[in-house]
Formats: structure tokens, sequence, C-alpha cells
């Protein structure tokens, strides 16, 4: 196998979603770690991202999907690509130019174009996988494709705590507490019954949701006069979180991997309740650094005592921050799964 010096992301970052924000915090990474990056839009740029990566340090060289192999280094060279359904349905190019493929998928499911990629070429070269459940998920079904589980790697997102500086929002016993969540605007994203929970809580209330359109109002109805919801993009979440007590976040059918907003939530202070499944299990010690919930009225229990324990509250988001500066998010352990896979399809690492 040739060895190269430099590695090429398929896809620019984006200011909303989960995947678009793990590309930007891992871009980040890598580049305080050592490999020279060039980023390949699909397939047009956006100008402002593109003059963001270009001051971070990386290059941004643009091609059509047919003119692939005129972009300098690409040939052979280590390339990924984060939950982007435009470069699966290009991948077959770069496997022609010889190039090693990592692909980031941050769901619990496959996409349908994956599926027939690998029912046309096969599987790529390596996997990244973000939480363990996600990886029992995919594993078997990847398997039916050919994938081996020695491709497959657990490497937590990549996540920059510095972006949400720690400012817990005070709370006065008596006065509302703002309850609120962040998420795409997708109708599996909400529990239907997600305005009944808020409203169970024994104290005053408020709730501010960011990610919020038609579909999911048809899902939830329409929200009560307690209640401001948001379209996805209209706040930063740095200051949309910094206007909550707590995030309360329930899924209307969507099995959270590695939920990207919990990050969030933990950096800028904000305690988490949250369902007792999924990725949120490996992400949040109950009691300590969030609550996780095996029932609705559990749920409501730890929004009411949030609601009457400030010391409580300031304390699990305390230990949140510091969890996930020290554990989930320390880039040094994060990097060190992101060499190994470089290492194995041909990335020089020098560091």
């Amino acid at each position: 196998m040739n060895r190269h010096n430099h590695v090429f992301v398929i896809g620019l970052p984006g200011d909303v979603g989960g995947a678009n924000t793990e590309c930007w915090h891992t871009i980040r990474m890598w580049r305080r770690s050592g490999p020279a990056v060039t980023l390949v839009p699909t397939w047009s740029p956006d100008e402002r991202w593109a003059e963001r990566l270009r001051s971070a340090g990386c290059r941004v060289a643009t091609a059509s999907p047919g003119r692939l192999g005129d972009v300098p280094g690409l040939r052979g060279a280590p390339i990924v690509s984060f939950c982007n359904s435009r470069f699966l349905r290009h991948a077959d190019r770069f496997r022609r130019l010889g190039c090693r493929i990592v692909w980031v998928n941050c769901m619990t499911w496959l996409f349908a174009e994956e599926r027939k990629h690998y029912r046309r070429s096969g599987p790529f070269d390596a996997y990244v996988f973000q939480s363990r459940y996600q990886l029992s998920q995919l594993l078997p079904q990847l398997q039916r494709y050919g994938v081996r589980p020695d491709q497959c790697h657990l490497v937590r997102g990549a996540f920059c705590p510095e972006d949400f500086p720690f400012c817990p929002r005070a709370h006065v016993p008596g006065e509302p507490l703002v309850l609120g969540r962040i998420s795409r605007a997708a109708p599996e994203k909400f529990a239907a019954d997600t305005w009944a929970v808020y409203a169970s809580a024994g104290g005053p209330i408020r709730a501010r949701i960011l990610g919020w359109d038609q579909n999911v109002e048809e899902k939830l109805g329409r929200p009560p006069e307690w209640a401001e919801c948001l379209p996805a993009g209209a706040d930063e979440p740095r200051r949309f979180l910094g206007s909550l007590h707590a995030m309360v976040q329930l899924s209307g059918g969507a099995e959270e991997n590695w939920p990207r907003s919990a990050l969030e939530a933990m950096a800028a202070g904000v305690p988490i309740v949250a369902e007792n499944r999924w990725g949120w299990q490996e992400m949040i010690r109950h009691g300590e650094t969030g609550f996780l919930c095996d029932t609705r009225e559990e749920i409501t229990q730890w929004i009411d005592r949030l609601s009457q324990d400030e010391p409580l509250r300031l304390e699990i988001a305390r230990r949140a921050r510091t969890a996930l500066v020290e554990e989930l998010a320390e880039w040094r352990t994060i990097w060190a799964g992101w060499r190994q896979i470089f290492e194995e399809v041909g990335l020089e690492c020098t560091d």
C-alpha cells in the first residue's frame, strides 16, 4: 500500500445537523494533530464555510463528480465522508481513483444509497462508529455485505468544548424552569407526548424548542402558550442553550447514537434528562452527570427535583462538564482512534 501524508474529506461541514458539526470538530482535531486536510465539496462550495476551513489551515478543492481525477493528490489517497448521501451516489468514482474510503455513518440505520453501493461494489475500507449501541445495530447489517469486524472502529465524535463556555443559567425556586431541546426538524426526533410530559411538572415551566417545522407541529400539535418553537438554525446553539435550565429530549422513534446537542448542553452547563436507552446510556451517568429515565413519571420527578434543588442542578452541570472535557471529548483519546484508522488506510501520521 502506498503511503500518503494528506487526507481528503468529501463534503463540507455545516451549521445544522450532527454529522455536519461533527465533521467540523473532527477536522479541527486532526489539524491540531498534524495531518494535512483537503475538503472536496459535494458538489458546489459554500464560500462562507470554504473560507472558514482555509482559516483553519485546510485546503478546499472544487470539482464536479466527473472531474474528480483533476483534484491534485486525490488519486490513491485516503478519503473520509461523514454521513453524506451525495458522496454515496458517486462513491464508485473514488474507488476507480484508487482512494481508500473511511465511512462515518452518524445514524443507527443504513442509507438506501449505502445499501445500493454495497450490493454493487462491496464494502468500504474502514468504518467509524461513535457509540457501542450504534455498532451493535449496524455491524450485523454490514456483515451481510461483507464488512469484517476488524474494519470497524469505535471512536467517539470529536467535540471542542471551548466553543461552549460553561455558564449555567441561574434558577430561583418558584420561578419558571425553562426546559428545552435542540435537534433537526424531523418528526421521528420528537415524542408525540412531549407537551404532556413537560406540562406534568409540578412547578411552573417554560419550554424552548430549536428545530421546529410544520411536520413536527402536525405530530405534536400546536405549541402551548408557554412554549417557544424556533426553526433549525434560527438561533446559535450556544446562545440558545444559555436560555435553558434543563434539556429534556424525548425521541419519537429515532434511536439516538451519540447526540451532539447533548455534548453541547454538557459543555454549556445545562443538565440533561433523557430516556434510559440507546447512546444516552454511554454518554450519561445517572445521578452524576445527568438523569436517565425508564418512564414518563421518572422524567417528571427529575424535572421537579431540578426545579426545587438548585445546588443539585448546578452540581450535575459541573460534573457533566468535567466528564465531557476529561472523558467523552478528550481529544488525545479520540485522535488515537483516528490515527489507527489512518495508518490502516495508508496515511502517514508523524506525531
